[in-house]
């Protein structure tokens, strides 16, 4: 499966994982700043959460990491946490902002 392929197969998973406060995924709510797939086809994965102190500032990640590093082709799936810059509602995509009536 050639790079590009795998990339769209990543993120439809990480489609499938949603914030458990808000009813859109941490895709489309602009939590994931990069995907990045190396050579030795293991995943690192730059995302946010929506605050520092979120409730599944913990599991999030956990799961984020378990579901991509599933996905057949993948070696491994590591999850890097960042603040900066900081996550606000412009992060959203227009399906997500709408989802949520801020359109």
């Amino acid at each position: 499966m050639s790079n590009e392929a795998l990339e769209g197969t990543i993120i439809d998973v990480l489609k499938s994982i949603y914030d458990p406060e808000i009813p859109v995924d941490v895709y489309e709510l602009g939590l994931i700043y990069e995907v990045k797939i190396n050579k030795d086809q293991s995943v690192d994965i730059e995302m946010t959460l929506t605050s520092p102190n979120c409730p599944v500032a913990e599991s999030m990640p956990k799961e984020v990491e378990d579901k991509v590093a599933s996905i057949e082709g993948i070696k491994s799936a590591k999850v890097n946490i960042v603040f900066d810059p900081p996550w606000d509602k412009e992060m959203m995509s227009e399906e997500a902002k709408l989802e949520l009536g801020f359109l």
